[in-house]
């Protein structure tokens, strides 16, 4: 085949060769990067200008107390997705956390409680790793099978009666403040700085986004898949029952019925937050701002009394623009040049690099 090639003037650049990074460049764009967080200021600052009592101290704090929990379970949901998974039990692990915390820390003080209570979730979370890892139920099935058998449990244990109990420590986390800052949504930015340290920073990360992106081609390249799929759900379990105990302190009692809407309220948060439900993409920080942007817009229209049932209806709306948002953001990545290597935006599945030093290179039989 014969290639014409055009003749242009010495220093004359191609039209659309260099373009602004907010515009899409080859560099990602600042839009794809700080898009949600922009959205989270400009729904903060309209929400101020039209009510006088959503931009009080008071409330704002408020906003911050309340979502602190449910990101929590965020994180661990993030993991968990990445990985190509996700787990519909985690308000049952919370609720049952809650109740067992709340009864052990009334008798046995406050480390029993928190130890119990992270326990119930490591080995729910480890239950449902090897129900989708070894033995390959779907995650779905898997993980709400689970959910019921947990709460059907907890339901028998308790007879459906709250228990009442908490500790001094417990309660001081969930509901002080430390320099206007309520303790526990300090507490849930330290969980959600693990979370990138473990994504970013290990080994078990980069085999976190190769699993999620494709299980097969990370098994041929020496991935120990298995593991790697079951360590996420036990991760995401432990996050679930320290939500549990931090609702304990919260409420002061532990309630086998609470923490029913974790599961999809989780799932929202990392769907808004661009964590592909099919695994391989997300980043945690971006967890952070689409917790604040749903708790936001849930309490700013709260304070313009807006009927409740029309909150989920604003919810599910925002959660289908952002997903409509991002799969136009990766249409137009899978028509742009890949980014340079050194790069802000060059992720492992972007250059083929590992994003972790020590991790294997793939073997030969694998490509």
């Amino acid at each position: 085949m014969t290639r014409i090639f055009e003749a242009r003037a010495p220093g004359r650049a191609e039209r659309g060769a260099t373009r602004p990074a907010f515009l899409g460049g080859a560099s990602g764009g600042l839009l794809r990067r700080f898009g949600l967080w922009a959205v989270l200021v400009i729904v903060t600052v309209a929400f101020m200008i039209v009510s006088s009592t959503f931009r009080q101290t008071n409330n704002l704090e408020n906003i911050l107390e309340q979502n602190a929990i449910i990101g929590v379970v965020a994180c661990g949901m993030v993991i968990m997705m990445i990985a190509g998974g996700f787990d519909l039990s985690v308000g049952a692990v919370g609720a049952t956390a809650s109740v067992l915390g709340a009864a052990v820390a009334g008798h046995h003080g406050t480390l029993l409680a928190i130890v119990a209570g992270l326990a119930v979730g490591a080995v729910v979370g480890a239950a449902n790793g090897f129900l989708v890892a070894w033995v390959k139920v779907n995650a779905f099935i898997a993980t709400f099978a689970m959910a019921s058998i947990v709460s059907g449990l907890l339901y028998v244990a308790t007879s459906a009666q709250s228990e009442q109990g908490t500790s001094a420590f417990l309660s001081a986390v969930a509901s002080n403040s430390w320099g206007g800052i309520p303790i526990v949504f300090l507490v849930f930015v330290l969980f959600l700085v693990a979370v990138w340290l473990i994504l970013t920073r290990t080994r078990y990360g980069h085999y976190v986004y190769s699993v999620g992106g494709n299980a097969e081609a990370s098994h041929l390249s020496g991935v120990p898949v298995q593991r790697v799929q079951m360590f996420a759900f036990i991760i995401g379990g432990i996050f679930a029952g320290a939500a549990g105990l931090l609702l304990t302190g919260q409420t002061g009692i532990g309630q086998p019925s609470a923490a029913a809407d974790w599961p999809l309220e989780a799932i929202a948060i990392c769907v808004v937050a661009g964590v592909a439900l099919t695994g391989g993409i997300g980043r945690a920080p971006d967890v952070l701002a689409a917790t604040l942007v749903l708790g936001v817009i849930a309490n700013g229209l709260n304070q313009l009394s807006v009927s409740p049932y029309w909150q989920p209806t604003v919810t599910g709306a925002v959660i289908l623009v952002a997903v409509a948002l991002d799969r136009y953001n990766r249409a137009r990545r899978t028509t742009s040049p890949p980014p340079a290597a050194g790069s802000d935006d060059a992720t492992p599945l972007a250059t083929g690099q590992p994003s972790n030093p020590a991790a294997p290179e793939p073997a030969s039989g694998g490509r």
